[in-house]
């Protein structure tokens, strides 16, 4: 069976966004098609300044949330990265494999670095380094396929290369992962600056519905969104990226196409109106769900403690085999301090 990894990182309340692009197909699709694992990347999380209790309170309500979604335990593996140390193991043999060059060409790192400085903070060298623990996070388990936004596919890019590089130096240990990317909505964005994503971990609250808002708060940021000039109703992502939004945005909720929604509008109140509608009704019964799993902390602490163990049972091999391959010395061969020579 094909094998698909995803995670979601812990700096900030989920998004309508990551419930579209990501979320809705992990719970509806993937998890029935695929041996699928869905991780909390809490690791990812430290890069920043953080606070730890945030940071803590977080991992829980995006593994709640992922329940809340559709992801059910029986037929997928959820699980809090930092719970299996392979992740971490396996990130520092590939750092030996990855170089320098890579690590600042990543578009990411250059982004956050530059906001980074900007605030006068300084640069962390985990920043750097990141996206070799991205890499490690899928190889680990030997993913085909990684499920990512557009955003994220230079990252699975170089998971491919160090995969390619290390079997290649040191005999074949990784299966080579691809990148897959969902059709409709794969990038849902800000309903203030539709030229940017509708990220967690932004600021700008205002353009972005979070997956917990109450519904009158989810009306009033889709009411407010902005749009282009011009009146007439069109799909064009280029020159009216406002506009585009909304339709993508109610095409995703309602399983239509955004050209042809855009078709039976006149104008942009009764489209905001109708794209209010149809976010609130698609977050109802996860927000219910939420409310239920929240009401029974012990299912989501078993569900996550189950999922390290099969997690870990997974991993586990794999880095044994890169830590054998790369010319570490088996911790089997050395017993009581007698070398292996000796015995």
């Amino acid at each position: 069976m094909t094998r698909v990894f995803s995670g979601i990182k812990p700096t900030g309340h989920l998004t309508l966004g990551n419930y579209l692009g990501a979320m809705r197909q992990w719970a509806t699709v993937d998890q029935y098609r695929a041996d699928a694992l869905f991780c909390i990347v809490d690791l990812h999380a430290l890069t920043v300044d953080h606070d730890p209790a945030r940071v803590r309170r977080l991992s829980r309500q995006a593994a709640t949330l992922l329940l809340a979604s559709g992801l059910d335990p029986e037929r997928c593996t959820v699980f809090v990265q930092s719970h299996v140390d392979e992740h971490a193991r396996l990130s520092y043999l590939l750092e030996c494999v990855a170089t320098d060059g890579e690590m600042r060409r990543m578009i990411q790192y250059k982004e956050k670095a530059a906001r980074e400085q900007r605030r006068g903070g300084s640069v962390r060298l985990s920043l750097l380094t990141y996206p070799v623990l991205m890499a490690a996070d899928i190889l680990v388990y030997g993913a085909d396929e990684v499920p990512v936004g557009n955003d994220q596919t230079q990252h699975v890019e170089l998971a491919r290369d160090l995969a390619v590089r290390f079997n290649q130096r040191y005999g074949h240990t990784f299966v080579v992962p691809r990148a897959t990317n969902p059709a409709v909505a794969a990038r849902v964005m800000n309903l203030q600056d539709p030229v940017s994503k509708m990220g967690k971990s932004d600021d700008t609250g205002p353009g972005i519905v979070y997956l917990l808002d109450e519904p009158d708060v989810v009306r009033r940021k889709v009411m407010r969104a902005v749009t282009d000039s011009g009146s007439e109703v069109v799909y064009d992502r280029e020159s009216r990226p406002g506009l585009a939004n909304l339709l993508e945005i109610l095409a995703a909720c309602t399983g239509g196409e955004p050209a042809e929604l855009a078709a039976s509008y006149d104008g942009y109140g009764a489209l905001k109106r109708d794209t209010a509608d149809a976010v609130i009704e698609v977050l109802r019964p996860l927000r219910k769900r939420h409310q239920e799993l929240c009401a029974d902390p012990g299912h989501l602490e078993a569900v996550l403690r189950e999922g390290a163990e099969r997690a870990r049972g997974m991993a586990r091999p794999t880095v044994d085999a890169a830590y054998r391959a790369i010319g570490l010395l088996p911790a089997s061969d050395v017993e009581a301090g007698t070398p292996a020579a000796a015995r």
